[in-house]
C-alpha cells in the first residue's frame, strides 16, 4: 500500500464500500468467474487506480462503478 493511501484505506467509507463492493459480486472473484471459474473474492480492486491526485476524490476512490471484487 502506497503510504498516501493509508488513510483512506483504514476509513471507515473505504470499509463500507469495499464489503458492499463484494457482497455485490456475490462474495466471488470477478474477473474468475468470467473465466468460468469459482473463487472467494477477497479484495475490491480499483479499475482506476488511485494516485496522489485522485485519492481525495469520492468519485474515484469510492464508486462502485470503478470497482471489482477480486
Amino acid at each position: 500500500m502506497k503510504p498516501y493511501a493509508e488513510t483512506f484505506y483504514k476509513s471507515k467509507q473505504w470499509q463500507k464500500v469495499r464489503d458492499l463492493c463484494i457482497r455485490r459480486a456475490g462474495g466471488l472473484c470477478e474477473r474468475c468467474m468470467a473465466k468460468g471459474e469459482v473463487k472467494a473474492a477477497v479484495v475490491a480492486h480499483h479499475k482506476k487506480p488511485i494516485t496522489r491526485d485522485n485519492i481525495n476524490d469520492p468519485s474515484i476512490t469510492l464508486n462502485l462503478d470503478n470497482l471489482q471484487a477480486l
